[in-house]
């Protein structure tokens, strides 16, 4: 099988090979993914190494090579990163992966990475509350995005699934994966800064992921990255005060 790394800011990941098809998820610069299948026209089929998710993307997004780990490095840390890739400047979004040495050189496949900016090691410290509420408030007023997992635009799953990379826990792509893992919490009151709370729509079915705050808050990608009030009910919008979404269950994964 022939794996591959995105070298792109960010590729979309669509459920059939065409540009007119649903973004079902995205690759960020550096992300490694295996190569499925290829279809006239410049496109892949191919697989998330980091989460096995599957989709379709353009195959001048990759740089294909026969490792599969990028190596050492670490996370971009700002909103957006200048970077030199093959010698030529380009802009990459927060939470991308670089696999440079601790100079800021490194490679992508045969292509040549240069950095000059600071990294974030996601296995080095702690995981507390102030880390992650810096992570998350990254993305406030991120525009929400179907498929979407970065600064640049996210869906509910993938802001959660970002922020936790930064956390050094490899969460699922789909709020209904996430919400099989981790701890089960009873009661908004025994949660914790960073717990993940799961919303569901009339048939039971999870539809909804945000991240807890401090109690009575939580940071969500709705319309938008933003804070709302959250009760044992749900959501409170906090510009209409309005129910927005029914509280379903809590995790916990650390």
């Amino acid at each position: 099988m022939q794996h591959a790394f995105t070298c792109v800011p960010v590729s979309p990941l669509r459920k059939d090979p065409s540009h007119t098809s649903e973004m079902v998820s995205q690759l960020l610069f550096g992300d490694p993914c295996s190569i499925l299948q290829t279809e006239a026209g410049n496109w892949v089929k191919v697989c998330d190494e980091s989460d096995g998710y599957t989709g379709w993307c353009q195959q001048s997004h990759l740089v294909e090579t026969d490792r599969v780990i990028p190596g050492s490095g670490g996370l971009t840390k700002g909103w957006v990163n200048k970077i030199k890739f093959d010698h030529q400047e380009m802009h990459i979004p927060f939470g991308c992966t670089l696999p440079v040495n601790n100079k800021g050189r490194g490679t992508l496949g045969s292509k040549i990475i240069s950095y000059d900016g600071k990294l974030f090691h996601p296995a080095n410290g702690k995981i507390t509350g102030g880390r992650i509420k810096k992570i998350a408030f990254t993305f406030i007023n991120t525009p929400y995005l179907w498929g979407g997992k970065s600064v640049f635009g996210t869906d509910c799953s993938g802001f959660s699934q970002a922020v936790y990379k930064f956390l050094n826990i490899a969460l699922p792509r789909d709020s209904a994966q996430q919400f099989e893992m981790g701890e089960s919490i009873p009661l908004l009151g025994k949660a914790k800064r960073g717990d993940l709370v799961f919303f569901d729509n009339d048939e039971g079915k999870i539809v909804h992921v945000g991240i807890l705050l401090e109690q009575g808050q939580v940071i969500h990608a709705s319309g938008k990255v933003r804070i709302d009030h959250i009760d044992q009910q749900g959501i409170l919008n906090s510009s209409t005060n309005l129910r927005t979404h029914k509280l379903r269950g809590i995790r916990r994964y650390f």
